[in-house]
C-alpha cells in the first residue's frame, strides 16, 4: 500500500517532467536546427508548421490532463450509510458487501479513498481515479501524449541525423543506433547532449506506443460498454448500440473535444446532473 501511494506521487512528477524536457527540446534545439537561414524563411515554413502542430498537441495533451486531475469521479460513499469499523471496511476493499451494488460497476478505491460509478481504474500518471466524468478528457490526454511523443521521435530523428549524418532509410539504423552511441559516447565520439537525445528518442517511442495501445483497448471497451474494472471482475453488460456506448462518454459535442481540451459536455452523466 505504501508502494502504491509512493506510485501515486512520483509518476505524476514524472510525467510533467518528461513534458517539460520534450517542450525545450523542442522549442529550442529541434525546430531552431530545421531553420536553415532565418531571414529569407518564409512563413509558412516547415519548421512554423511542425512548431504550430507540436504546440497543438502539446496543449492539448496538458489541457486533458488537468481536466482529467479536476473532473474527479463523484464519491457515492457520501450518499451512502457504510457504517463504521474495521468489518465494514474490510468488506469494502474485497467487495463482499456494497450498498451501491446496483450501480452499476460500483468500486472503493484505496488510494483516492471513495466510492465510484463506472469506475474504469485508477491512473497513477493522473493521481486520479477514472470514471464517468473524467473517461473522455483521460482518452483525449492518452490520444494527444502519443501523438506528441510520435512527433518529437520524428523530430529528434531529423535532428539526429543532421548532427550525426547518418540515415534512418534502413529500418535497422534505428534499432542499431542505441548500442552504437554508447559505445561512441563512452570513446569520446559523442556529445553528451546528443546522448541524451538518443536517449530520448526510445523513451518516445515507448510511451507513444504505449499510449497507443492503451487507447485503442480504451476504445475498444467503450465500444463495447464495459469498463477496464468490469473487465477484470468479469462483469455481465448490458448489450446496447455501439453507437450509444460511444455518445456515452464523449456526447454529443465530440467534435469540440477532438480540437480543444473541454468538458464532456452533452454526455449522459452531465444531463443527469442537471436533472
Amino acid at each position: 500500500m505504501i508502494v502504491l501511494r509512493l506510485l501515486n506521487i512520483v509518476a505524476p512528477a514524472y510525467f510533467l517532467c518528461i513534458s517539460l524536457v520534450t517542450f525545450v527540446l523542442q522549442i529550442f534545439l529541434f525546430i531552431p536546427s530545421m531553420f536553415r537561414d532565418p531571414s529569407t524563411t518564409p512563413l509558412f515554413s516547415p519548421a512554423l508548421l511542425h512548431g504550430a502542430l507540436f504546440l497543438f498537441l502539446s496543449a492539448n495533451a496538458l489541457g486533458n490532463y488537468i481536466l482529467v486531475i479536476q473532473n474527479s469521479p463523484e464519491d457515492l460513499g457520501k450518499g451512502l450509510n457504510l457504517g463504521k469499523g474495521a468489518e465494514v471496511l474490510a468488506d469494502w476493499l474485497d467487495g463482499s458487501r456494497s450498498p451501491g451494488s446496483a450501480l452499476p460497476s460500483t468500486h472503493f478505491c484505496r488510494l483516492c479513498a471513495r466510492v465510484t460509478q463506472r469506475h474504469d481504474h485508477h491512473c497513477f500518471f493522473t493521481g486520479n481515479c477514472i470514471g464517468s466524468r473524467n473517461m473522455r478528457n483521460f482518452i483525449m490526454f492518452c490520444l494527444y501524449t502519443s501523438l506528441a511523443c510520435l512527433d518529437s521521435l520524428v523530430a529528434g530523428m531529423a535532428y539526429i541525423s543532421a548532427a550525426l549524418s547518418m540515415s534512418f532509410a534502413n529500418p535497422l539504423a534505428f534499432l542499431t543506433l542505441l548500442p552504437h552511441s554508447i559505445s561512441q559516447f563512452f570513446s569520446g565520439a559523442l556529445l553528451s547532449s546528443e546522448m541524451f537525445v538518443i536517449l530520448m528518442l526510445y523513451l518516445w517511442l515507448g510511451i507513444g506506443l504505449a499510449c497507443a495501445g492503451f487507447c485503442c483497448h480504451q476504445m475498444l471497451l467503450i465500444l463495447r460498454g464495459q469498463t477496464r474494472y468490469q473487465l477484470r471482475k468479469g462483469m455481465v453488460v448490458r448489450t446496447r448500440p455501439w453507437r450509444e456506448n460511444l455518445q456515452e462518454v464523449f456526447g454529443k459535442r465530440w467534435l469540440l473535444g477532438l480540437l480543444i481540451p473541454v468538458l464532456n459536455v452533452g454526455s449522459d452523466y452531465h444531463r443527469q446532473k442537471e436533472k
